[in-house]
């Protein structure tokens, strides 16, 4: 019985070379897969765990609450704020280095946006606006779409740039 214990750590010292498998890159070709490429497409039909979740988020938004602003704030000042600037007049930081100028929120034509709207812009991008849906979540959309309306709200439409 004593051999027992002195036999297993032999047999695991053979086991310690797992960080030199072979494997393959994902951009490399591969006889293995069909197409001859390692990455390969998801199957026909595959729909991401939450994506349900997420489509009924962008469906309906949600009710206008002080959590909710403040969420919009936060998220607005972290998205948004580098080239809209903090008050929405298309002056952030951004800008100051050479990038186009976003339209400001202050203008007659972007007051006119419905909350859907932004949220549209904001998920789809516009202009040479990227698009963010991979990067802010649904609902911090709804919530970043009622911060720009307490923008608006909060400034006389004079007093865009």
């Amino acid at each position: 019985m004593k051999r027992a214990p002195l036999l297993l750590p032999l047999a695991l010292a053979g086991c310690n070379d797992m960080s030199r498998q072979p494997r393959e890159d994902a951009y490399e070709a591969s006889p293995l897969f069909p197409g001859g490429t390692v990455m390969q497409a998801a199957p026909a039909g595959t729909v991401a765990r939450d994506q349900p979740l997420r489509d009924a988020a962008e469906r309906t938004p949600p009710p206008l609450t002080p959590a909710l602003l403040a969420r919009g704030a936060e998220r607005y000042a972290i998205a948004c704020a580098p080239c809209h600037g903090i008050d929405g007049r298309g002056q952030g930081f951004v800008t100051a280095r050479g990038y186009p100028h976003p339209r400001s929120f202050l203008d007659p034509g972007q007051r006119a946006m419905s909350p859907s709207h932004v949220y549209d812009v904001i998920t789809r991008g516009y202009g040479v606006m990227y698009a963010h849906a991979d990067r802010v979540k649904p609902a911090d959309r709804w919530a970043i779409a009622a911060h720009v309306r307490v923008l608006q709200a909060a400034q006389e439409p004079g007093d865009a740039r």
